[in-house]
């Protein structure tokens, strides 16, 4: 557990910061539950990119407010717990401009750290698993003024879910039998269904080639079916509502039993990194959050290859 006491005389700051808000804040003391080791991976990752950016070191002009430990452990304090912002940023005496610029600066550095679905299906390959899961997920986020043509010709809001009845980002996830998310996509509009989203981002042809070449299925519930060879879904109800035959029930009972661990791996991500529960941001950048948060569940976890 990390202690991230707050120093007496950063309670003035936080006055001056919030003060044209008419706010007052008052400083307590508050623990973070991750790892020291994971504050400083994040913290050589942010090393390395102020390296790359030609950041000054020491004091006075040009260099940074934080240091790269303090930045790591403010960023982590916000995916931990999806805290706001601005109340962040004064709790470690930074303005509100430069909570947000650090913060989206560390999803940067955290999401370029994800393996891509193919190097994913391979190790999971290599490591003797017998199948991974398919499942999408609608992260909620802010309403959007985002217009689009329905398959009916009529303008809808694009990021409007009407399954869900909410607004949000669709992302789509590969998961191992055992629910550890391996690989997460981009966002794609609320509006479209998971079949749709698995196509926009070619994920039924790298399952193919999985299935093909790796000899690693996937499982999948039934909005995925007609995803192709590979893609096992449930067998549905026939057209009539006659009973199915017993090897297809069999088959069904066996599919959902197997692939219901999958659910595991959104509950992982959603579960233990609160600031994925609901998105202020952009919902196109809810891809680049969630495949951060997929870092460090794997680094957690010890799956990253440079962490063990």
């Amino acid at each position: 557990m990390l202690d991230l006491g707050v120093e007496p005389s950063v309670e003035e700051v936080c006055q001056d910061l919030l003060h044209q808000s008419g706010l007052h804040v008052i400083a307590y003391r508050a623990m973070l539950d991750v790892p020291r080791e994971l504050v400083h991976y994040l913290a050589r990752l942010l090393a390395a990119e102020r390296r790359a950016r030609g950041t000054r070191t020491g004091t006075g002009t040009g260099t940074r407010a934080l240091t790269c430990f303090r930045q790591a452990l403010m960023v982590l304090v916000w995916f931990r717990k999806g805290e706001d912002k601005p109340l962040l940023g004064a709790g470690f005496a930074v303005s509100r401009a430069t909570t947000y610029r650090y913060i989206a600066e560390a999803i940067t550095v955290l999401s370029a750290q994800a393996p891509d679905l193919h190097t994913a299906l391979t190790r999971v390959a290599d490591e003797g698993w017998s199948h991974v899961i398919l499942d999408g997920k609608l992260f909620d986020t802010d309403r959007l003024t985002e217009t689009t043509t329905s398959v009916k010709g009529e303008p809808i809001d694009a990021w409007y879910s009407g399954k869900h009845r909410d607004f949000g980002a669709n992302i789509q996830a590969i998961m191992r039998p055992d629910g550890l998310p391996i690989w997460t996509s981009d966002a794609a509009p609320g509006h479209l269904h998971d079949f749709t989203c698995a196509q926009l981002h070619d994920i039924t042809g790298a399952l193919y080639w999985a299935a093909s070449q790796l000899d690693l299925p996937t499982l999948a519930d039934s909005g995925y079916e007609g995803a192709g060879q590979g893609i096992h879904t449930p067998v549905k109800q026939p057209a009539d509502d006659g009973r199915l035959g017993i090897d297809n029930r069999t088959y069904n009972r066996l599919l959902r039993s197997l692939r219901g661990l999958g659910e595991r791996g959104f509950a992982l991500l959603t579960g233990r990194w609160h600031a994925l529960r609901h998105t202020t941001a952009s919902p196109r950048s809810v891809g680049d959050i969630v495949r951060a948060a997929l870092v460090l569940t794997q680094f957690e976890y010890r799956y990253l290859p440079n962490c063990r």
